[in-house]
């Protein structure tokens, strides 16, 4: 998992790079890498043109651009994004807590 936002995961510079942050929290997915592209102009003209898309941030999965926050958002609320998750040998807490409310 790699994502390319404004600021870092311990302290995001966007709310839409908050909100994948918080999203991959609420899976359990602590660790990846995190690029802050406020650091380098280049790297964030860069990765634009690559996904050609025009917004940060950019949620790779196994190399392949997945989208921004909207999608990731999408993703998560249709349950895709644990599928995903499971492709990469993740295993999604939000399962576990799926769980845990079943037992009580």
């Amino acid at each position: 998992v790699v994502v390319f936002m404004k600021g870092s995961p311990a302290q995001p510079l966007c709310g839409f790079s908050n909100a994948v942050v918080q999203i991959l929290r609420l899976h359990g997915v602590e660790d990846y890498r995190a690029h802050d592209v406020l650091q380098d102009p280049d790297l964030r003209q860069g990765i634009k043109n690559y996904s050609n898309w025009p917004t940060i941030p950019q949620v790779y999965l196994n190399g392949e651009f997945v989208g921004g926050c909207d999608i990731l958002l999408q993703m998560h609320q249709n349950g895709d994004l644990v599928e995903e998750l499971k492709k990469l040998g993740i295993r999604s807490a939000l399962l576990d807590a799926e769980k845990d409310k079943e037992k009580k």
